[in-house]
């Protein structure tokens, strides 16, 4: 038998809710990848309004990466996150070093993951439907008012 459960990226579960034809399929779909840390922290990103980002807005200048390449992944990655929010762990980083890293970041994960990531700093929600309010019926703890 062939091997074929592979861990979905996170792009891919963001596709399965914009395929979901009601609410509660799309919130089904949410917290079915309520446990995948880079998926929760893609939507508490994008509407947690006490995380703001230190880095400057629109998008940035980078080489989105070949889909068949990529040297890692969003589900890795994700951990770094701390490092553009303002207040968070690259809070002394200069403003050079920060931007370079999150350009770093973009160039090596898939190319529709970085999409995301880039809705998440602009604070827009990457899918139509994907709202604050329905997030937070599914996950009532991730945003902080």
């Amino acid at each position: 038998m062939a091997y074929t459960d592979r861990q979905l990226q996170v792009f891919e579960m963001v596709e399965e809710f914009s395929k979901a034809k009601n609410k509660s399929s799309r919130l089904q779909v949410l917290t079915k990848y309520g446990d995948i840390r880079a998926f929760t922290d893609i939507l508490r990103g994008t509407f947690d309004d006490s995380l703001q980002f230190n880095l400057p807005e629109g998008k940035p200048p980078y080489t989105p990466n070949i889909e068949e390449s990529t040297p890692s992944s969003l589900l890795k990655l994700h951990r770094n996150f701390g490092l553009f929010v303002k207040g968070g762990t690259g809070k002394d980083l200069p403003a050079y070093r920060r931007e370079f890293k999150f350009i770093e970041l973009l160039e090596s994960i898939h190319p529709k993951d970085a999409d995301l990531v880039i809705s998440m700093i602009s604070k827009k929600p990457p899918v139509k439907f994907l709202t604050k309010k329905l997030v937070q019926e599914a996950f009532p703890d991730l945003i902080r008012e």
